[in-house]
C-alpha cells in the first residue's frame, strides 16, 4: 500500500511521533493507522491515541434532567456559526427535553415537538437556515438524582460537552463535582467490568510487547516470569485506574480516587455519559489553496 504523506501526518498528529517513525510504522503495518500507533507504542515511541484528538465536527449537546432521568442530546452543523444561531440551540433545546419521554434515538425522531415529529421539524431548520444538520445521539442516564454539567456553555444547558451522572443516594454538592471531573479526565467507562474486553485486550497486547522488547534491550534482563507475573499486571493496574472513572484519582483531591470520593459523600456513581461534539467523526481535511485555485480556474 502507498503511504502518502497525508497518512504520515496525521499519524504524527495523533501520537507525537518523528516524522521516520510514523513513516516507518505505517509501512510496517500496511498502511494500518490503529496498527500504526501499536507499532509505535510497542517502541515507545507514542502515547496512547485518542481518537477525539483526530476527529471534529460543529454543532451542539445538550443537557436536560428531570428527577432521576437525564439526557444528553447531540446535533450536528457544518459549520460553529450555526451552533451561535438561536433559532438552531432552541431547536436542540426542545430535542433533549422530548428525549426525557422517550427511549432511544428513533423515538426521538418520531417524539412530537408543535405537534411535527422532530425528525421534520429538523427537515424544515435545515431548509430554512440553508445548512446541513444531523440528530446524531441521545444518551441516557438513571438513578436516585442525576447531575448535569456543561462545560464551555453557549447557552443554558448546552454547549461543545455535555455530562451525566447518575448516583444513588442523596447528592450533597458531590454530583457537580463528578459531572466535572468526568469533562475533564473523559473515562472510557465506570469500572473494569463494564470496560470493553476488546479494548483491554488489545492494551494487554501492546504492553506485553512493549516490555518484552524492553528487556530484551535491557544490559540486565529479567526472568519471563517476573515479566509476566510483575511488570505486565501493574501496568494493567495502572491502565484501568487511569481509564475508569471510579479508578481514576479525583480531580477535586488527587490523593483519593473517584469511587472513595463518592463513598466519602455517602453516594454510588449508577451511571454516567460524557458526551462531546463531533466525537468520531472524521472531518475532511479540505486543501485551501487548492479550493481557490480550482475556483479561480472555473471563473
Amino acid at each position: 500500500m502507498t503511504i502518502t504523506a497525508q497518512m504520515v501526518k496525521e499519524l504524527r498528529e495523533s501520537t507525537g511521533a518523528g516524522m521516520m517513525d510514523a513513516k516507518k510504522a505505517l509501512t510496517e503495518n500496511n498502511g494500518d493507522m490503529e496498527a500504526a500507533v501499536d507499532w509505535l507504542r510497542t517502541k515507545g515511541l507514542a502515547k496512547a491515541a485518542k481518537k477525539a484528538d483526530r476527529v471534529a465536527a460543529e454543532g451542539l449537546v445538550a443537557v436536560a434532567v428531570s428527577g432521576g432521568t437525564g439526557v444528553a442530546v447531540e446535533v450536528n452543523s457544518e459549520t460553529d456559526f450555526v451552533a451561535k444561531n438561536q433559532e438552531f440551540q432552541g431547536m436542540v433545546r426542545s430535542f433533549a427535553v422530548a428525549a426525557l419521554g422517550v427511549s432511544d434515538i428513533d423515538a426521538l425522531n418520531a417524539a412530537p415537538i408543535a405537534g411535527k415529529p422532530v425528525s421534520e421539524v429538523l427537515t424544515d431548520a435545515i431548509a430554512k437556515i440553508g445548512e446541513n444538520m444531523t440528530l446524531r445521539r441521545m444518551v441516557k442516564v438513571e438513578g436516585d438524582v442525576v447531575v448535569s454539567y456543561v462545560h464551555n456553555a453557549a447557552a443554558d444547558g448546552m454547549g461543545r460537552i455535555g455530562v451525566l451522572v447518575a448516583l444513588k443516594g442523596a447528592d450533597n454538592g458531590i454530583g457537580k463535582q463528578l459531572a466535572m471531573h468526568i469533562a475533564a479526565s473523559s473515562p472510557m467507562a465506570l469500572s473494569e467490568a463494564s470496560l470493553d474486553p476488546a479494548i483491554v485486550e488489545r492494551e494487554r497486547v501492546v504492553q506485553t510487547q512493549k516490555a518484552l522488547e524492553e528487556n530484551a534491550s535491557s544490559p540486565k534482563p529479567k526472568p519471563d516470569a517476573v515479566i509476566q507475573n510483575n511488570i505486565i499486571p501493574g501496568r494493567m493496574k495502572k491502565f484501568l485506574e487511569e481509564v475508569t472513572l471510579l479508578g481514576q484519582k479525583f480531580v477535586m483531591n488527587p490523593d483519593i480516587t473517584v469511587e472513595q470520593a463518592a463513598k466519602d459523600a455517602g453516594v454510588e456513581i449508577v451511571s454516567f455519559a460524557r458526551v462531546a461534539v463531533g466525537e468520531g467523526i472524521e472531518k475532511k481535511e479540505e486543501d485551501f489553496a487548492a479550493e481557490v485555485a480550482k475556483t479561480l480556474q472555473g471563473a
